[in-house]
């Protein structure tokens, strides 16, 4: 007679009290029931063992996981069987004690010294339980047990792992020292020197990680963990981080890491940089839908509307035939919006209405509202569309700022400032801390020519958060234009330079105050820089003033003309024309 498996007879115990699969059984075939199973092997469970296994199981379904542990972990130990030791460190989980779970574990991997799930138990467990140290042996298993075409991949979780530990530097030093014999490999020593390197940043030391994500590199060139992490560790105080991720791009990247790179160039205001990654995805990988979206988008805030508006199609197109969900949704939602804009700007109100009309993503109706209402404003009637913002229903505590802004924002396009002060004063009153409704009121005092109330405005901004670049530029480029105060505006510009490197709105106004005060070299020099990292209608302005200034009136009018093309609309553009009595 053959006898049942412990771990067969624990699986038929943890069946008792499930009726649906009885049911299930009761409604086979009878000729399934029939048929000659195939015998099971044969295994030391005697009636003994039985009952203590039965045992085990009652005291757990009677609410005392802690006795069925002790029973099942000795009975594990017995039979020597691996099932029962996995049984046992769920009972100690689901009795919420770490220690005999770690017990369990711990005896399950010594009956069991090449099991990778047993050891991985017990690294599990140790790190739950914070006792990282002793968790160093057992990584270096975990890494030593896999099957080495899956040892990168091991290593490459190992910083998931140990993210929740409290000793963030204690962790990271154990796991260097763990990965000491990879990070030579050329297999395994760019994933081993990233996950150094993320354990590294995840202990604050962004200068050690990116040294790691170096090293990475240089044993493979073409290995993305380490240009992943230098993409995290991008910032101006971190030029070396950037020159990591370039140098991947030379091959033949994932376009998500190109992506990445292109909304890491977006945060960091160098749009036309940031174009020609998004052209390099799109040309290298057209199905890759996303590119098309930030590209179509981008274009239409450069006023660039005809490719724009083929950007935008394709991505539709590609969306609607690769996606599906939520993500698909607010992609088109996002697509049709500026699709919507697009038709805007041409004053082709129908065109834009019906492509709002075809937004489906219920937490993109206020948006689609909102260019619902800057329609009607750009067709005169402006109290129209601002009752229609106050109309939408507030979803959440974010939808009645957003409505807010809107509706200043209408006000500020239809240069209605005073309206728009009085509300932003009446927000503010219930909110004084708001600091970007205290710069936009600060904008509208210097619409309205109040400049003392600006400035006061902007010094209470400086006072509340000494970080916001915005005012110091914004005061700044005041003085400047005013053309009074001029050392003290270059020093607040170079302050707000110094909280946003590169930013070529900032440059704008330095490159603009230089003028003012003689530097006209420099500021073209300044002025170009900013004009190639952003082509904008107000730059262009200012760099054509200067060159006309120097006599160098061909290329002034070149650069006016391309600021028309951008933004014909641009009051700093129309004015400087004016004034100058220039019909590029």
């Amino acid at each position: 007679m053959t006898r049942m498996t412990p771990a067969a007879l624990l699986a038929l115990l943890t069946l008792v009290g499930a009726p649906a699969a009885h049911a299930q059984m009761a409604q086979a075939p009878l000729a399934a029931a029939s048929a000659t199973p195939a015998a099971p092997p044969s295994s030391s469970l005697d009636a003994e063992l039985f009952y203590q296994l039965l045992l085990g199981e009652l005291n757990v379904r009677a609410n005392e996981p802690g006795t069925g542990f002790a029973l099942i972990l000795d009975a594990a130990r017995k039979t020597n069987d691996a099932a029962l030791y996995q049984r046992a460190v769920e009972l100690a989980f689901q009795a919420r004690s770490g220690e005999s779970a770690l017990q369990a574990a711990r005896a399950w991997k010594q009956a069991f010294p090449q099991s990778r799930e047993a050891n991985r138990y017990v690294l599990q467990i140790l790190v739950a339980l914070n006792r990282v140290p002793e968790s160093s042996e057992i990584l270096k298993n975990e890494i030593a047990l896999a099957d080495p075409k899956d040892r990168p991949a091991v290593i490459a979780v190992i910083p998931r792992n140990f993210a929740r530990v409290s000793d963030k530097k204690q962790a990271a030093a154990m796991v260097e020292q763990a990965l000491t014999e990879y990070i030579g490999n050329p297999a395994t020593g760019a994933p081993a020197w990233t996950a150094i390197g993320r354990m590294r940043l995840a202990a604050g030391d962004a200068p050690g990680a990116l040294e790691a994500a170096r090293r990475g590199q240089a044993l493979n060139a073409r290995a993305e963990g380490p240009a992943l992490l230098a993409l995290e560790l991008m910032e101006p105080k971190q030029p070396q981080a950037e020159a990591l991720v370039k140098k991947y791009l030379e091959g033949k990247p994932l376009p998500e890491i190109r992506m990445g790179y292109a909304r890491a160039l977006l945060d960091g205001q160098r749009y036309a940089e940031a174009l020609q990654q998004l052209q390099a995805i799109t040309g290298e990988r057209p199905e890759f839908a996303e590119a098309w979206l930030v590209q179509g988008t981008l274009l239409v805030q450069d006023n660039q509307l005809v490719p724009a508006e083929a950007a935008l199609k394709r991505y539709v197109e590609l969306a609607q035939a690769q996606r599906t969900g939520e993500e698909r949704s607010r992609g088109l939602a996002q697509a049709y919006l500026s699709l919507a804009q697009v038709a805007e700007k041409r004053r082709d109100f129908p065109a834009a209405s019906a492509y709002l009309d075809r937004i489906e993503s219920s937490q993109d109706l206020l948006a689609a509202q909102s260019r619902r209402a800057s329609i009607l404003a750009r067709q005169g009637k402006l109290d129209e569309a601002r009752k229609l913002l106050r109309t939408i229903p507030d979803r959440n505590p974010g939808d009645a700022r957003m409505k807010l802004m809107a509706e200043i924002q209408l006000l500020r396009e239809n240069k209605q400032y005073k309206p728009a002060y009085d509300l932003l004063a009446e927000a503010i009153a219930k909110d004084p801390r708001e600091t970007d409704l205290l710069y936009d009121q600060a904008m509208m005092a210097e619409k309205l020519g109040d400049f003392a109330d600006m400035e006061k405005l902007l010094r209470q901004i400086m006072a509340a958060k000494p970080d916001y670049h915005h005012a110091y530029n914004a005061l700044g480029y005041s003085f400047a234009e005013r053309n009074i105060r001029l050392p003290e505006a270059k020093q607040l510009i170079q302050k707000a330079l110094e909280f946003a490197p590169g930013d070529p709105f900032i440059s704008d106004s330095l490159g603009w105050v230089e003028f003012r005060m003689g530097n006209k070299a420099e500021a073209v020099r300044i002025l170009e820089t900013a004009y190639k990292a952003k082509p904008d209608a107000e730059i262009a302005a200012h760099l054509g003033e200067v060159l006309w200034s120097l006599g160098q009136r061909d290329r002034a009018q070149s650069v006016w003309r391309e600021g028309l093309l951008l933004n014909n609309e641009n009051e700093t553009l129309q004015e400087t024309l004016k004034r100058l009595k220039v019909k590029p």
